[in-house]
């Protein structure tokens, strides 16, 4: 029996969860508590890591003491206890066959509110996203998980990263919907391959816009179909803004070489004769 003992809580590994050069993670239970609840038990055994872990929360104005309920060290490793949450990995329970186009939007709103909710450093998110730390409970509400690797720990991690890899998630969750009228997957797929993302507030107005209609207000609809045909509008805006730049630059020369503007005579010379009386006379 492996146990874990910090100054208020002595921790009994029920479980591995992970094992790597870097860290453990172990699910425990309170031996010093009646009602044995248990609790996620995070412990780094790389020195380097541990000061990195802790330094990234510092850079972000953030306190590590927030996220998670006991800290202690043991045997030269720093270990934290998080708040234990059954494991219902998103991969496995979410049933994107068998789920309308609007519940599995509604699912990939609850996948962006959980990463903006989580006030996590960003390369913590990161790490999160990348290794699908993402549960659905049964009210198809998302939360997330700290049974991290911390191997691939990138301090330099941003916003736009966590926001990029979100967006591809979330392509996976819409796929199954993709030979539907799934506006809100092909918005991303466009995105994603231009990398278009910079923050989480973009992702979730894409998605809220772009979603399948619940009785939309004709307001709501042209701004939707606005969005969703946002990139073939610029083309025309831009095609129609370079013809008139190359008219302006034409007519100008013109009026230095010429002295004249031949094309204004169509509008001129129309205007001389109205019927059979000449304006001139």
């Amino acid at each position: 029996m492996m146990v874990y003992q910090s100054q208020k809580m002595k921790l009994n590994c029920v479980r591995t969860v992970k094992k790597s050069g870097v860290n453990d993670i172990f699910i425990c239970q309170d031996l010093n508590t009646a009602a044995r609840n248990l609790y996620t038990l995070f412990v780094i055994r790389d020195h380097r890591t541990a000061r990195m872990y802790l330094e990234i929360f510092e850079r972000a104005g953030l306190s590590a003491q927030d996220s998670y309920i006991d800290s202690f060290s043991d045997k030269g490793a720093h270990c934290m206890v998080f708040e234990y949450k059954q494991e219902r990995p998103l991969a496995d329970f979410y049933m994107g066959e068998s789920y309308t186009l609007q519940e599995c939007e509604n699912v990939c709103m609850q996948v962006i509110m959980a990463c903006i909710a989580s006030n996590l450093p960003y390369p913590l998110l990161y790490l999160l996203l990348k290794q699908r730390q993402l549960h659905l409970a049964r009210d198809h509400s998302v939360y997330l998980s700290y049974q991290l690797d911390l191997t691939e720990l990138d301090p330099e991690k941003t916003e736009r990263d966590c926001a990029v890899e979100c967006a591809v998630i979330l392509a996976g969750l819409l796929a199954p919907k993709a030979s539907q009228k799934a506006f809100s997957y092909r918005l991303l797929e466009k995105k994603i391959a231009r990398k278009s993302y910079d923050k989480f507030t973009e992702l979730y107005k894409d998605i809220r816009i772009s979603a399948a209609p619940q009785k939309k207000g004709i307001f709501r609809r042209i701004k939707a179909w606005f969005v969703r045909n946002q990139d073939t509008l610029f083309r025309l805006l831009l095609i129609v803004c370079s013809i008139l730049a190359a008219v302006t630059i034409a007519s100008l020369i013109s009026q230095l070489v010429l002295g004249d503007i031949p094309w204004l005579r169509i509008f001129y010379n129309g205007f001389k004769t109205i019927g059979r009386e000449s304006l001139l006379q």
